[in-house]
């Protein structure tokens, strides 16, 4: 049977910020509306709701709802960032209206999204415009950290645009959602409130001075003049907040203008918040819907849209809202504080039927497209274009760096083996982690252990060892080795099971390669004569199968070790042939396919690219070949530039790899590539003792430190291990042992180098 590719594949998960039911508020509804219409159009993806709370106690929510927010408390606004960082969201959908988060402005808000990782599409339910200079600076930088702006009305984008600047291509319209309902007739369901033979005007919504109710007060007796049937109802409880400020007055101040223009039994008020199947009944009764408003300053209404949505004639003062909805004869314009307009035109339409239902199809229409099916697919079309965006075009999301200018004024961490400690037991180390914990469940790698060995080595040369037990180490990880190493058929094996089970016999050619590249690293850097035995005999054992190796990685790996070990051993004649073999080798292949467009060694680029022009480079030095240091300085140049954007660090993404002609993957950037170009830049600035590699070193090794495509740190100082990887979304928080391997070697790496310098530094001034 064939899948079928749905628009919104890629996306599992979506939360969406806002008010929530049963708060009485109409983001609340919009929200749930919102969380129900994506869970029904598309149910395998996990919709859920983080609301936020006006009390601290929050309210009853349902299960949808999986975070609260107290909206006056800073820290719940980190604490809710990380909870949907860990809680691995493809989308955060936010609603915004200032009055919903704390801080000035709501300013608390930008704390929350300023530390997201996955993309963030923001429905504006207010643009102001004339904001006040903190209101104004507060949706600028809104805007910044939201990858699309969603409005309900296109002079809201009107405003973005030029009150705000904000680019065209981030807002997207959308109308407000509306429940599908039928287009009936209003007698339908009148019987049921007991309004049957009535005309039926109505208003509803959350009870606020600002409705302007008391100028449709105002024109009923005119009205009832004409026509004595009209009913006139007021559906919705008192808001919330004037409620807590100023009780019931505005309810009261209506009920008394009722009593003075004795219109009594023409007026009802249904002082409840009503669910959302009773509210479609009342719109259904209603022959005219009013929207009385008393300002224009109001960006979207979705009291108006279900009147629309439901087929109703509607008359509304002209807030900004109406006068688009209503264009086109779609309903009727009155002026602001105007009762007598309003009975003039509730008269003519209850006067001319006709015109009356034309109107309400010509609304019903026009409301098709607002359904909540219809919004909700385009919501996931927004959510599924902002995550292949975020892939492509990553977006800074934090300024760990900005100071980071020179490598003058930068100080490198110091080594904190905390990490590699945790992860390594009395087998090995450990290959995976969730999060900052080992994951058992796979076991050990050769590769990894190889690597360990390496740190543990180096630094045993290069670190003040006192207390750090790094002797002990280098036992276990070459006891790994010793024990991965096939006497029956010398190659090494590399996956073992928790249990101490090898998955296979022969590991692959890349494993051995790095074998042998980390044991003759070991030899020149061990001082332990048992583990320097060890380590020596290991590496000649391991050496044997390599000239039958064609993998370019692996000889790179290869010769990058062998040179170490002749660094300790240089009259081994029998090395020195092998790496005159395989480093001809890799060159051949550089030179046979290398062009002056893609001066590389194959179609493609992929992992550990800057092992193979650091083997040309060690090779060409100690070989006195200039050829082949002319070809790895070439093709490093080359491998450099095309990795460098905006003066940072941006290696080969793992999804996809980089093939000839073909598009880059941005994503995911790891670690070990940005180790082996530190590595190679290292080894240029000693051949060439160019300072530009030396500086290209420095920021290759900044993309740890957060100097890379998303502003964001990989390197973890709590731990001192490294986050897996660099994600179109934020970084994987898993630290895993390859990680943290590439961030330690990468640290010892730069701490020689600049100890290096240091010292040359201070020869050169006493020479003098």
């Amino acid at each position: 049977m064939t899948s079928v590719t749905k628009y919104y594949e890629g996306i599992d998960s979506v939360a969406v910020i806002g008010n929530y039911l049963p708060r009485q508020c109409g983001i609340a509804t919009f929200t749930t509306d919102l969380v129900e219409g994506l869970s029904a159009e598309a149910p395998d993806i996990y919709c859920w709701a983080a609301a936020m709370n006006d009390i601290p106690e929050g309210y009853p929510y349902p299960d949808k709802v999986r975070f609260e927010i107290n909206q006056n408390k800073l820290t719940d606004y980190s604490v809710a960032s990380q909870f949907l960082n860990i809680s691995q969201t493809d989308i955060v959908c936010l609603q915004h209206e200032y009055g919903l988060f704390g801080g000035p402005a709501g300013s608390h808000l930008l704390r929350l999204l300023g530390e997201l990782r996955m993309p963030v599409v923001t429905t504006l339910h207010t643009v102001l415009k004339d904001p006040p200079p903190e209101y104004r600076a507060v949706m600028c930088k809104l805007s910044d950290l939201s990858d699309k702006l969603i409005v309900m009305s296109r002079k809201a984008s009107d405003f973005l645009k030029d009150i705000y600047a904000v680019p065209e291509d981030k807002i997207v319209f959308i109308h407000h959602g509306i429940p599908d309902t039928p287009f009936i007739d209003p007698s339908f369901y009148k019987d049921k409130f007991g309004v049957e033979g009535k005309k039926v005007l109505l208003t509803f919504g959350l009870l606020s001075p600002n409705k302007g109710i008391e100028n449709v007060l105002q024109s009923l007796p005119a009205v009832i003049k004409k026509h004595p049937e009209v009913v006139y109802i007021v559906l919705g409880a008192t808001h919330p907040q004037i409620l807590k400020l100023h009780g019931d007055a505005y309810r009261i101040i209506l009920q008394q203008l009722v009593h003075k223009l004795d219109i009594g039994e023409h007026v009802i008020f249904q002082n409840r918040f009503v669910e959302l199947k009773e509210l479609c009944e009342f719109l259904g009764i209603a022959d005219i819907y009013l929207t009385p408003y008393l300002e224009e300053a109001q960006i979207t209404s979705g009291t108006l849209a279900y009147a629309m949505g439901t087929g109703k004639a509607v008359i509304s003062t002209p807030y900004w809202y109406a006068t688009e909805m209503l264009a086109q004869d779609r309903g009727r314009i009155v002026p602001f504080h105007n009762s007598n307009a309003m009975a003039e035109q509730i008269i003519d339409l209850l006067d001319n039927d006709v015109e009356r239902h034309a109107m309400r199809k010509k609304a019903y229409m026009f409301s098709r497209d607002a359904v909540w099916k219809e919004v909700s697919r385009k919501y996931l079309q927004v959510f599924r274009e902002v995550q292949l965006n975020r892939t492509r075009n990553p977006r800074p999301r934090h300024s760990y760096v900005e100071n980071i200018k020179a490598i003058t004024i930068f100080e490198l961490p110091e080594i904190k083996l905390d990490h590699l400690k945790a992860f390594t037991d009395d087998t090995g180390i450990l290959q995976h982690a969730n999060y900052t914990i080992p994951d058992r469940t796979h076991g050990y790698c050769t590769d990894d252990n190889a690597r360990a060995l390496l740190v543990a080595a180096m630094g045993q040369k290069y670190l003040p060892t006192n207390g750090l037990g790094l002797n002990s180490l280098s036992g276990h990880y070459l006891g790994f080795l010793l024990y991965a190493y096939n006497e029956k058929n010398g190659r090494f094996r590399n996956f073992m099971t928790y249990s101490r089970h090898w998955i296979e016999e022969i590991g692959s050619e890349d494993a051995h390669g790095r074998a042998i590249w980390c044991l003759g690293k070991a030899v020149a850097f061990l001082n332990d004569p048992g583990y320097l035995a060890m380590s020596t005999t290991l590496f000649n054992k391991a050496l044997r199968a390599v000239e039958n190796f064609h993998s370019p990685r692996t000889t790179a790996f290869c010769l990058v070790g062998l040179h170490a070990y002749l660094n300790k051993f240089a009259g081994d004649s029998d090395v020195r042939k092998i790496r005159g073999v395989l480093a001809d080798r890799l060159f051949n292949q550089f030179k046979n396919n290398a062009t002056d467009d893609w001066p590389w060694l194959e179609n493609a680029l992929n992992y550990a690219n800057g092992k193979l022009p650091h083997a040309l480079l060690l090779s060409g030095h100690r070989m006195q070949r200039n050829d082949m240091i002319d070809m790895g300085l070439n093709s490093l140049k080359w491998l450099l530039a095309i990795q460098t954007e905006d003066n940072h660090f941006v290696p080969i993404g793992s999804n996809g790899w980089y093939e000839k002609g073909g598009p880059r993957a941005r994503f995911d950037q790891q670690p070990v590539e940005a180790n082996a170009m530190i590595e190679a830049c290292v080894e240029a600035f000693n051949v060439t003792r160019d300072h530009t590699w030396f500086e290209n070193a420095v920021m290759c090794f900044n993309w740890f430190l957060g100097h890379n495509d998303l502003n964001m740190p990989l390197y973890d100082p709590k731990t001192g291990g490294c986050r897996d990887g660099l994600m179109a979304d934020g970084i994987n928080q898993n630290e895993g042992a390859e990680s943290s391997l590439a961030w330690l070697l990468s640290l010892m790496t730069l701490q020689k180098l600049y100890a290096d310098e240091v010292h040359k530094q201070s020869s050169s001034l006493k020479a003098t």
